[in-house]
Order: structure tokens, then C-alpha cells, then sequence
């Protein structure tokens, strides 16, 4: 009987997104499981050298992984509670996305998080299960490891914060870094003390709000990024952005660096979405990689790619292929 595990990382903090993690494990005819996932227990509890370690194992030997990504800007409109629903149904949908079969689902905590979908009725939730079940330690690594490593790169964006020592969370030195340097996009204005802060009011345009184009378009980005992540990729950056380019996704795998064109559309159709990505756009994307190797000479010594993924209305990840 295969479980799916489920777990969330990333609630509570100021900054950076919600990232949960959905894991299948291995398992032989007779039961048998593979050395290494033994050593598997609450990500909390392992030290970074051995979560990192542990990750990479998962990412690759797993039956399958999968990440659900909600963004800042997105908790700040739907509120928390419904941005774990959303996450939790993004990781799942990944992993259903690659075809591998599960029987139950475990949850860890109190919540069922999927108890208005048609999986409702396979879940279990559990307290402590990050330490009691396997699959569900796993995902609690992949997540945290996943997110960790998204806010690590934001020190390099956002300098002055110190983002790859609190990773978002309200510790003294982060507020004090917000109020001397005021709030990044990364933040999220509904959380206090940033909220009284900068007058926060959820439906209120006016502040912290965006377009819903561009919502949309950063969803679905999101959903990407908990794809290429879940096969190996290190995200180096998004919407990298000049006066003369664009690209949506920068990521790292396998000695290889891949820039991605994320398209979106409300339904299924994507003939149009990868017929859009012509020879013009197939050299403005090329151009872009060119700026970002002279903005980043330190990944000049990687093969660079050019790619695109294709997602649908419901945010899952149709397809993503090197186009060059």
C-alpha cells in the first residue's frame, strides 16, 4: 500500500513563500525498504548537512516528489489557511502528474488540507507525522531544503536583510532590517508587524496588491519552479528582469543552466502557448541569457539552455522541454 506523505514548511515567517512537500517511498514485493530511508525523521531535527544529503537522495531515488509553491503576494490575498489548501493541492497535483500510483495519504498535523477534493476520503491526518511516518518525513526535507535554498538566493537580491540566517522568520534582527530598509516583495504585508506597518487590508489595491495578470503569471511560475526543484534543479532566480529583457525562470541542474519562458493559459490548449515562443522570441529569450551571463559571470562556466513549460488554468505543469 502506498502512501503519499504530506507536509508544509514556511507558515509562520515574514518573508518568502509557502513551500509543502509530497512524497511516495519506495517499497519492495516483500515490504523491504531501501538503507537510507531509515535515517529519514522530522527535517527539524536533522542538522542542514544531513537534510541537504538526505534531499538529494529523496529528489532522486523516490518513487516520486512533488512541490506545492505559494508565494507571498499570493498568502497576502487569500490568507494563510486557504494558501496551505493551495500548496498542498500543488504538490499533489505534481506528483499525480507523474503517474505514480498511492493508496493513502498522510497529512501531518490536524488539518486535512484536501478535504474539498475528490481525495479527501484517502487521507489521514496525523500529529508528530514529520517523525512518524516516513513519506511524510521526506516531504518535510524536500520542503524545507527546497525553500531554504529559494531563501538563500534572496540575499543576494535583497541584501541587508539576512535572509540565509533567519529564512524569513520574525527574529529581532529582520525587523529591525525592515524597518530600516522598508519591505521587499518577498514580504508578506498581511503578517504583523509589517502589516500595521505599511496599513494592510486585504482587498485594499492600493496596497501590496497586483495585477491579475501578473498573479496569474506568478502562479503559474511558482508551479514551475516546485517542478524543476522536484527533478534536481537549484533556482537561481525569477523574473530576472533589464531595461531591454526578460526571462521568467533561471534554474541550475547538472552542471547545465536552463532558462525558462513560463506560459500560462486558462485551459488545456497549449498549441499556442509553445507556438508563441517563435524564432523572435526564441532570440530575445537567447538575448536575455546573454545579459544574465554578463550580470553573472560566475555561471559562465555552465552550459546554458533555453526551455519552456506550458501550465494550465488549475496551475499544474503540462509539460517543459529544452527548446535550444
Amino acid at each position: 500500500m502506498a502512501i503519499l506523505g504530506i507536509d508544509e514548511v514556511g507558515r509562520g515567517p515574514l518573508a518568502g513563500p509557502l513551500v509543502v512537500g509530497a512524497v511516495i517511498l519506495p517499497v519492495d514485493a516483500d515490504g523491504s525498504r531501501p538503507e537510507w530511508v531509515e535515517e529519514l525523521r522530522d527535517s527539524k531535527k536533522l542538522s542542514v548537512k544531513k537534510r541537504e544529503a538526505l534531499s538529494e537522495v529523496i529528489l532522486k531515488e523516490a518513487t516520486a516528489c512533488g512541490l506545492g509553491w505559494v508565494a507571498a503576494s499570493e498568502i497576502d490575498e487569500v490568507g494563510i489557511s486557504q494558501a496551505l489548501v493551495l500548496a498542498t493541492s500543488r504538490a499533489v497535483k505534481s506528483v499525480q502528474g507523474l503517474h505514480a500510483a498511492f493508496s493513502q495519504i498522510v497529512i501531518d498535523g490536524k488539518v486535512n488540507f484536501l478535504r474539498e477534493t475528490k481525495l479527501s476520503d484517502f487521507v489521514s491526518t496525523m500529529p508528530k507525522a514529520d517523525d512518524l511516518v516516513k513519506e511524510v518525513s521526506a516531504a518535510s526535507i524536500i520542503a524545507k531544503v527546497a525553500r531554504d535554498h529559494y531563501m538563500y538566493d534572496l540575499d543576494t537580491k535583497y541584501p541587508g536583510y539576512g535572509f540565509s540566517s533567519h529564512v524569513g522568520y520574525g527574529t529581532t534582527k529582520h525587523i529591525a532590517a525592515i524597518r530600516e530598509l522598508g519591505v521587499t516583495p518577498e514580504h508578506r504585508k498581511s503578517f504583523e508587524p509589517i502589516k500595521s506597518m505599511v496599513g494592510f487590508k486585504r482587498g485594499d489595491k492600493s496596497v501590496g496588491a497586483v495585477k491579475n495578470t501578473t498573479l496569474v503569471g506568478g502562479r503559474g511560475e511558482e508551479a514551475v519552479c516546485g517542478h524543476l526543484v522536484s527533478y534536481g534543479h537549484k533556482i537561481l532566480e525569477r523574473n530576472f528582469k533589464t531595461k531591454f529583457c526578460e526571462i521568467d525562470i533561471v534554474s541550475l541542474c547538472d552542471g547545465k543552466l536552463y532558462f525558462t519562458e513560463v506560459k500560462t493559459r486558462k485551459n488545456s490548449d497549449f498549441g499556442g502557448g509553445f507556438g508563441a515562443i517563435d524564432k523572435k522570441k526564441l532570440e530575445r529569450m537567447k538575448f536575455a541569457s546573454e545579459v544574465f551571463l554578463k550580470a553573472r559571470p560566475s555561471y559562465q562556466k555552465y552550459n546554458p539552455l533555453l526551455a519552456a513549460a506550458a501550465v494550465d488554468g488549475e496551475f499544474r505543469v503540462l509539460d517543459w522541454l529544452v527548446i535550444r
